[in-house]
């Protein structure tokens, strides 16, 4: 037996030291394996993923890809936005581990939950639910997003409004709003020192959405940012909202640089009127998506506090540059089917907003794509933070993904990113000339364009919807929601494609009465097709096809009479590649003397391409093709309006 020293265990004792080559040259060996003849640095690039913006994540990450050390980056005499540098502390320039300073069990995030029922006494209902069941906070829509201005006072009456926080979301109609709420803080006796929230002037976000700008609305939002300033201290005027970026298919530094130029109008706004750079900087909160892409979504609230703290720095605050920060559960990412898989898309966005120090987090619930939340959505939607808070303890370590060698690249090129598509928009005039002249449309169109096609291919999988649907399963309905201004940017869904072949087969089912189905001609034994027949069904049914596997396995006497029986009027083979030598020729031709449409081989043909395709194979299904086009096509031949 061997006796540990006194001095304590070392973890490392007697090991041989790792290189990074060794490592790469145990990779090639896995690799050529499977056929990939790389070695060294060609191994590991091999294994690396390439994101938008340009970004790549590599498979291994070690202090020699930790940006430097050194200042916290400097703007240079070109505008580039200087050097990685060091990420500081937390409550210090850079912030980009965090605004605040302070940690352990009264640290966390504000939990605001987002109400827009239109009825103002249903409203105040799920207000009430909320804030004596864990919400921290409220982010209220307002006007054409939820309740009349005139019933702000009934949906926010039995709130304490010097302990809740009250976020605005008005649209055009901020301004009245926002003299609303201030009445009623008169009105109740709140003393203009202890209010708190954001009255969610925000115009820019409001060209974004609408593609026009209305005469006075940003000389009313820079009058409301002076009045908090002399009056209302804890009240911040100005919402820099990046969500209509990211719900126009923005990627991530694309919606940092839109962020960050709008905030950098705005200070030149302020500041023009009289405010100093500091009360400036106090007048402005940052929204932000967060997705279901964990360290993308941390790295991205990292960076974007340390591209705010440049700005500051540059104007000559350096101390006013801990960006206000509110995330949101991204909207694109939610789904109309299986809504239920939203919960766990929004417990892994929200965990990420915490872990990448957000002050604010609001957990959309997960019928929000369906209409109007329900008690129970909503229980969900607010119990999510609070698992996180009180029962994970999250927000007892500040930054707890800082130091992470990935983390720290992935924020520090993000950052990069950003800032040169800032650049590039105040060299178009600032933000409101981008929208004007159609840069961050083009711009941000084409991005979407390339986003869909890896969504089309089942590249970027949707659980739910592009990968394992469930046909049989009920909508989920809710009441209709107020629906957002139209006529600016375009509004994305991640499920858009998929849902409108859904919707097709819906009409099909309610028109006569059973889905379009496909027959699934599964060749052999159960351990040789059932890999290729469980890949077909997945892909048929994403486009709302009914597949139909009965009998378990056919062959060039039986195919024909299955497929008659089956209801069917396309079909596809599935089985191993030996079998397909075999038995595909044969039983394709059964399938097109019974009729069958079109007739489908799930797999790639090889050599036998042509033989399967003179023997009735119409096209061959394989992954990452183009699952959408094929759903379409086949959508079509079958009639399916």
């Amino acid at each position: 037996m061997t006796v540990l020293p006194d001095d304590g265990l070392s973890l490392a004792a007697e090991f041989p030291d790792a290189t990074r080559e060794h490592w790469q040259s145990l990779v090639a060996g896995v690799l050529r394996k499977s056929g990939r003849d790389v070695s060294g640095p060609a191994a590991e690039e091999a294994l690396a993923t390439t994101l938008q913006d340009g970004l790549i994540t590599r498979p291994l990450y070690t202090a020699e890809d930790a940006p430097g050390d050194g200042s916290s980056g400097s703007v240079s005499s070109s505008g580039s936005f200087g050097s990685p540098g060091a990420a500081g502390y937390p409550g210090f320039a850079p912030f980009t581990r965090g605004g605040r300073p302070e940690g352990g069990a009264v640290s966390g995030w504000d939990v605001r939950q987002r109400h827009t029922r239109p009825d103002p006494a249903q409203a105040n209902e799920a207000v009430l639910a909320d804030l004596e069941n864990g919400v921290t906070s409220l982010w209220l829509g307002v006007g054409a997003a939820g309740v009349p201005v005139s019933g702000l006072a009934t949906a926010l009456a039995g709130v304490y409004l010097d302990l809740a926080p009250v976020a605005l979301d008005a649209g055009d109609e901020f301004g009245p709003a926002a003299r609303e709420l201030l009445r009623l803080y008169d009105e109740r006796g709140v003393a203009r020192h202890q209010a708190r929230g954001t009255l969610g002037a925000d115009p820019v976000a409001l060209l974004a959405r609408t593609g026009r700008e209305t005469d006075g609305h940003t000389e009313e939002a820079v009058a409301l940012a002076a009045l908090c300033d002399r009056e209302y201290p804890g009240l911040r005027a100005i919402s820099v909202d990046a969500l209509p970026y990211h719900e126009a298919g923005a990627s991530d530094a694309q919606e940092l640089g839109c962020s960050l130029a709008t905030g950098v109008g705005w200070l030149r706004e302020l500041t023009a009127a009289g405010l100093s750079v500091e009360a400036a900087c106090g007048q402005l909160e940052f929204r932000y998506a967060a997705t279901a892409d964990q360290f993308l979504t941390i790295s991205k609230l990292r960076a974007a506090r340390r591209l705010w703290a440049r700005v500051a720095e540059v104007c000559g605050a350096p101390a006013a540059g801990a960006q206000r920060q509110h995330a949101v559960t991204s909207p694109v990412m939610m789904t109309r089917r299986d809504p239920w898989v939203n919960m766990l898309r929004t417990t892994v966005a929200s965990l990420a907003a915490g872990m990448g120090g957000a002050d604010a987090v609001t957990v959309l619930p997960f019928d929000h794509s369906l209409g109007l939340s329900d008690a129970f959505s909503r229980r969900i939607a607010r119990n999510t933070s609070t698992i996180l808070l009180e029962e994970s303890h999250l927000g007892r370590v500040i930054d707890p993904a800082g130091g992470s060698w990935y983390v720290e690249r992935l924020t520090d090129d993000l950052a990069h990113a950003a800032w040169a598509w800032f650049q590039e928009i105040e060299r178009a005039g600032g933000q409101r000339a981008a929208l004007r002249g159609g840069l961050i449309e083009e711009r941000l169109s084409g991005t979407w364009r390339e986003r869909s096609g890896r969504l089309a291919r089942r590249r970027e999988p949707i659980t739910g919807v592009s990968e394992f649907p469930q046909l049989s399963q009920p909508p989920v309905e809710r009441d209709p929601a107020p629906q957002p201004p139209g006529g600016g940017l375009p509004v994305v869904r991640r499920d858009e494609a998929y849902e409108a072949l859904r919707a097709r087969s819906d009409a099909h089912l309610a028109a006569t009465g059973a889905r379009p189905r496909i027959f699934l001609a599964a060749l052999g034994p159960a351990a040789a097709h059932t890999a290729r027949a469980t890949f077909a069904a997945s892909l048929f049914q994403a486009g709302g096809i009914e597949p139909v596997h009965e009998p378990v396995s056919v062959d060039a006497d039986t195919a024909a009479d299955a497929f008659t029986r089956s209801g069917a009027s396309v079909a596809c083979l599935c089985s191993s590649d030996a079998l397909y030598t075999e038995l595909a020729a044969p039983v394709a031709a059964a399938l097109k003397s019974a009729g069958a449409l079109r007739v489908f081989l799930a797999g790639r043909p090889g050599e036998h391409r042509e033989t399967y395709l003179e023997a009735g194979v119409d096209e061959f299904v394989v992954a990452g093709g183009d699952a959408v086009a094929v759903l379409t096509s086949v959508l079509d031949r079958m009639g399916v309006a």
